[in-house]
Order: structure tokens, then C-alpha cells, then sequence
């Protein structure tokens, strides 16, 4: 493959929780392959994921994921740029994986390695989707990173460093206690609708009356206004289900249906009452209208135009849809990813790794997994 040498090709390797990824990016905007290796199945059984079996299941999948990466995008090993690895935030184990075989790689190749953090990888995934659109957005700009393990709001700012364009971030607010995700992933517990939550609800919550239940809104007293707290609509949810022990009988029904694979929203909604229906509605009407209001409200103290959302939860059709609703009169573009690269990919990290590749930054053997890295 000839590769021009204003296109330098990144491979990228993303281990950070239960998601194999490697991918490969020719001049940080062009995806020649995204391999994405899940391990819901494995976790399923277990209401969330296992550490340490997430990080043997990254063992056993890396080199091939890697393989497959460089297979799809018709290229060799050799013909790489740049090695990009998440480095951090994440799961230890699962981290260790993905940064010892990327040092490993990079020492036999003989090329150079950059480490990213896993939450400016998700910026560039919506960097990368509004390129290939046509709509690349005007910094600065307001992020908000939602998924099952982060609910973080930044204020992103471009500067040029080396030629290349790196981005600096300032933390605005994020959850107090559970990320968004994580309230979607326990509410589907409680319910006994499988895992993972967040798809199952959002399908479920379009046959449900969103204003069936009342669900407080989290008062921020003291501290950051900008902060956000799912714990006590997670909480409100548990006291509605012990108010209301009728809707016991319908849970174990759904609990014996996923016990024998039954997992189809089809199935699970025909086995909900509307008044379950209502309250999952009532549920992801809350959880959203509190990211979106949070959101919008940050960008107008701020005096900002852009709005990115990115992480898993910024797949769910509900959040796509008040966003665009609620921002439309303000005049605030907001820009999210493909639901592909929403969740947890490799692609993401090589256009990370890029723009740090060709400002010249570098990692070496030393480079060591961070389980609670900042982004700054």
C-alpha cells in the first residue's frame, strides 16, 4: 500500500474495559479498519463487567483483533507510522494488557509509541464523524462523556503545537456518584431487563408514558452546579418497585425469560406491563433531561457555541433527540458520534494519537497504565 507522507498511517489498540479494539487511521481522519472485539456476552451473566475476566479475555484477543486490523485495512505491520495505546482511565488490568503489547509491538517494529487518554479519544470520535460530513465543529466547545463508567463535562480548546493541532481541556463538572450509564445499567437490573441497560431501556422507554412518574430533579447544594447525581433517580426507581410489590410477579417473568436466553426487546416488552413501561420512560426522560439541561446551561455561561457529546449513552435515541430539540433555539450546534463510535474503539484513539504524533510527543518502554488518568 503507498501512503502519501502528509498521510501517516496510526494504528491504534484500545483495552480500557471490555472492548478489544485495534484500528488503523491514515492522516487522523480516515479509517482504514475498526475492529472491535466485545465481551458482553461474557459479562452478561454477571450484571456488569468482571475485571479480572475482562482482562484474560484481552489476552486471549489482542493479537488476533490487532491482526484482523491490519488485514482489513490491506496493510503490513511494517508500513505503520505510529503505534497510539490507551493509557488510561480504565480498568488496571485491563489497561496493562493493551499498553504492554503495544510497548511490545512498538519495540519490534521499531516505531514510535503514543500514549492517549481514553476521554480525548472520545472527543476525536466526533471529530472524526463530523469531518467525514463535512461538519467539522468550531472550537472552543462544551463535551460532554457519558457512558457506563464516566459522566464528565469539558471545555475543549484547540492550540498549535509543532504544526500539529492539539487539544487542551478544562473540567466543567461531572456525576457526584454514578455515571449515567451506570444508573441505566442497575435500574435494568432491578427490572431484570439484562445487560447491558442502556440499549434494552431505550427501546423499551418509547412504549412508555416518560411523564407517567414524577422524578425530582438532583439539587447541587454546595460545590459545582455544573455536577451531575443519578444516585437518587436510580434510588427513586428501587421505592416506586418496593411501593408497588404487583409488579414483582412480571420481574421474575422477565428474570426466567433471560435465564433461558430470552433477551429480545419484543419479548421483554411483551412481557412489561404499561405501568412498567411508563416508569422505564419515566426514568430515561429524567436521566436525559438532566444531561441535556446541565449541558446547554454550561455552554451558555460559557458563551460557547459547539456542544460535543460522545461515550456509549450518547447512542440512545432519547438524549440525540432532546439535544437536537433543546439546542435548536439557542443556537448551539451539537455534534455526536456514529453510534459505532460512541462505545469504546480503537478508531477514536489512533485519531488521538495523531494529532500527539506529529507534535512530536512520544512514549517509551517506561510508559505505565493509569487507572484514574486525568485528562488535561
Amino acid at each position: 500500500m503507498s501512503v502519501g507522507p502528509s498521510e501517516p498511517l496510526i494504528l491504534g489498540i484500545e483495552s480500557s474495559c471490555d472492548e478489544t479494539a485495534a484500528a488503523v487511521v491514515s492522516g487522523g481522519l480516515r479509517i482504514l479498519s475498526n475492529v472491535v472485539a466485545s465481551q458482553v456476552e461474557i459479562h452478561r451473566k454477571y450484571g456488569g463487567v468482571v475485571p479480572e475476566l475482562a482482562s484474560r479475555e484481552h489476552l486471549r484477543r489482542i493479537v488476533p483483533v490487532v491482526r484482523e486490523a491490519a488485514d482489513q485495512a490491506r496493510i503490513q505491520l511494517q508500513e505503520l507510522d505510529a503505534i497510539a495505546v490507551t493509557s488510561g482511565p480504565g480498568l488496571i488490568g485491563a489497561l496493562l494488557v493493551g499498553v504492554t503489547y503495544g510497548k511490545t509491538l512498538a519495540q519490534a517494529l521499531h516505531k514510535p509509541l503514543i500514549a492517549v487518554n481514553h476521554l480525548e479519544g472520545h472527543v476525536h470520535a466526533v471529530l472524526l464523524e463530523a469531518h467525514a460530513a463535512g461538519r467539522d465543529p468550531r472550537l472552543p466547545a462544551v463535551c460532554l462523556i457519558v457512558s457506563g463508567g464516566h459522566t464528565i463535562l469539558y471545555e475543549v480548546r484547540a492550540h498549535a503545537s509543532n504544526g500539529a493541532r492539539l487539544f487542551s481541556y478544562n473540567r466543567i463538572g461531572g456525576t457526584r456518584d454514578d455515571a449515567a450509564g451506570e444508573a441505566y445499567d442497575k435500574v435494568a437490573r432491578m427490572l431484570a431487563l439484562g445487560y447491558p441497560g442502556g440499549p434494552i431501556i431505550d427501546r423499551l422507554a418509547a412504549h412508555g408514558n416518560p411523564s407517567a412518574v414524577r422524578f425530582a430533579s438532583a439539587k447541587m447544594s454546595g460545590g459545582n452546579p455544573h455536577d451531575f447525581s443519578f444516585s437518587g433517580i436510580k434510588t427513586a426507581v428501587l421505592y416506586h418497585l418496593r411501593r408497588n410489590p404487583h409488579l414483582q410477579a412480571e420481574i421474575e417473568r422477565r428474570q426466567h425469560a433471560l435465564s433461558h436466553g430470552e433477551r429480545a426487546a419484543d419479548r421483554l416488552r411483551a412481557l412489561s406491563s404499561g405501568e412498567t413501561l411508563d416508569l422505564i420512560a419515566s426514568f430515561q426522560r429524567a436521566v436525559v433531561e438532566s444531561l441535556v439541561a446541565r449541558t446547554l446551561a454550561a455552554a451558555e455561561e460559557l458563551g460557547i457555541r459547539t456542544v460535543l457529546v460522545s461515550g456509549g449513552v450518547a447512542a440512545n435515541s432519547e438524549l440525540r433527540r432532546s439535544f437536537e430539540t433543546e439546542s435548536g433555539g439557542r443556537g448551539i450546534a451539537v455534534f455526536f458520534p456514529s453510534r459505532a463510535l460512541s462505545t469504546d474503539n480503537a478508531a477514536m484513539i489512533a485519531a488521538a494519537g495523531y494529532a500527539r504524533f506529529l507534535a512530536g510527543e512520544r512514549s517509551g518502554v517506561h510508559l505505565d497504565p493509569s487507572a484514574n488518568l486525568p485528562l488535561a
